[in-house]
């Protein structure tokens, strides 16, 4: 039984006022920076040259959102790495073992697992996450009595957690873009429109016992899973809300989608859907130039998860296109084999540097790349979770993180050179406090409830492991 007397209160915090050496504000950096939270959790006040005062750290960076988990998937970190009888190993063939896994995921296990997950991403310097849910139901595609139990289990986590959450409940219908019916491993996936609206509404029923700064989105989960007619049913379930997406991931998805639709899938996407800044478009690691430029006019965020691209053989973002064109971005765990804002941040530019042969190759001349990358995360995150966040700015959700400013790394460095460092020589041991809308849940590098939240994620692993 998972423990419950832990659970973080989402609906109360208290004033607070911070102070730091540095911060990195909207318009640049800062000294002597008072920042006060009101009670809700919103910045009320930034004041730079200020008297030391409050709660006092080092350096203080606005605090970006993790936009694209799979929450259950952090399980199975370290389980794919042994060949299999295929000739060549690949994205389709780890996904036939995550099949496999889920199929013996109980609710009290996806909640233990998720809490889990969410702990390590605001250890690792994430504020927030956003949510993309698709395990709906019990194995065999029948549904629990709550049509949205497995959702509910990831607002308790977060309650568990503390964590800022979006929750994305997920439409997957088909298990190709024929048609085709789920396969045994995608039955707990799937829906019809109408129960993925009742699916919908219960989630954000449960959603609202969490705080104020959570939100509910929707997703249609890729062009492979969902046709035309459900995709416009997402897109109007969606007013007013975020939206994200699966798109362009694998060559062999292209070609699918291609065959069937007559266009490629960020061509067809753009010639059929009024993408704008509502929409995330999740990793569009196979497109080209012209979907590259055209995707980033829309406004519309495009979700890279560069670890997990790598881990999964997904290919290379083009992010000098995207960039100058405009182009914002956001980054993401996805399948939780590594949780790590600054090794996301990392694998970002330096996949770029391999495919460019350059170096510092998404730097401004304005800007390092550490600077972009960092402030580019927040800003896209926060755009991507429909959330109030992403910059340290009166009105704002209060999402920030603390560096260690006794790191021996950090602590001669000043403006740009403290994220260059942070990002290129450090790992997020040099983060030494998280704040989630004022709720302080990381203070010396560890979360305030971790010691629990690993004992139910432990029990959950033995069992799952002596299954699978």
């Amino acid at each position: 039984m998972l423990k419950h007397n832990m659970r973080v209160n989402m609906k109360a915090n208290q004033s607070k006022t911070l102070w730091a050496n540095a911060a990195l504000l909207p318009d640049g950096w800062a000294q002597d920076v008072r920042i006060d939270i009101d009670a809700a959790g919103l910045i009320v006040r930034v004041q730079p040259n200020q008297p030391r005062g409050g709660h006092s750290v080092g350096v203080i960076l606005p605090a970006p959102n993790n936009l694209h988990s799979h929450a259950f998937q952090r399980a199975m970190a370290g389980m794919s790495e042994a060949r299999g009888p295929d000739p060549r190993d690949t994205f389709w063939t780890w996904r036939r073992l995550m099949f496999r896994f889920l199929d013996h995921l109980t609710p009290e296990d996806c909640q233990a697992i998720a809490a889990m997950a969410q702990m390590e991403s605001l250890e690792a310097g994430f504020a927030a996450m956003t949510e993309f849910h698709y395990l709906h139901h019990q194995p065999g595609g029948v549904s629990y009595e709550n049509p949205a139990e497995m959702a509910a289990r990831i607002v308790a986590a977060a309650q568990d957690s503390g964590i800022g959450l979006t929750l994305l409940p997920v439409l997957y219908r088909y298990g190709g873009c024929d048609r085709r019916e789920l396969a045994p491993g995608q039955s707990r996936f799937g829906s019809t429109p109408d129960q993925f609206a009742d699916l919908l509404e219960r989630a954000g029923a449960a959603l609202s016992e969490l705080g104020v700064d959570a939100t509910l989105g929707v997703a249609p989960h890729s062009l492979r899973a969902v046709q035309p007619d459900d995709l416009r049913h997402c897109i109007a379930l969606a007013e007013g809300r975020v939206l994200h997406m699966h798109l362009a991931e694998q060559e062999a998805e292209v070609a699918e989608v291609e065959a069937s639709l007559g266009a490629r899938p960020v061509e067809w996407l753009l010639a059929n859907a009024d993408i704008s800044s509502q929409w995330c478009l999740i990793h569009c690691t196979q497109m080209q130039p012209h979907e590259t430029t055209g995707l980033a006019a829309t406004g519309a965020i495009a979700g890279l998860c560069p670890v997990t691209e790598a881990s999964l053989g997904d290919g290379i973002f083009d992010g000098p296109r995207f960039f100058s064109a405009g182009g914002a971005f956001g980054i993401g765990s996805d399948s939780n084999i590594r949780i790590s804002v600054i090794e996301e941040l990392r694998a970002l530019e330096y996949s770029q540097r391999l495919r460019e042969k350059g170096r510092a190759v998404l730097a401004t001349p304005d800007h390092s790349t550490g600077r972009v990358l960092w402030q580019g995360a927040c800003r896209g995150g926060a755009q991507a979770g429909g959330r109030a966040s992403g910059k340290i700015a009166v009105g704002l959700w209060a999402d920030l993180v603390a560096l260690d400013h006794t790191h021996p790394d950090l602590a001669v460095c000043k403006g740009d050179m403290v994220l260059d460092t942070l990002i290129f020589a450090t790992d997020h041991s040099a983060i030494s406090e998280v704040w989630s809308a004022g709720r302080h849940l990381v203070t010396g590098g560890r979360h305030i409830r971790r010691d629990e939240i690993l004992d139910n994620y432990r029990r959950s692993l033995q069992r799952l492991r002596a299954l699978v």
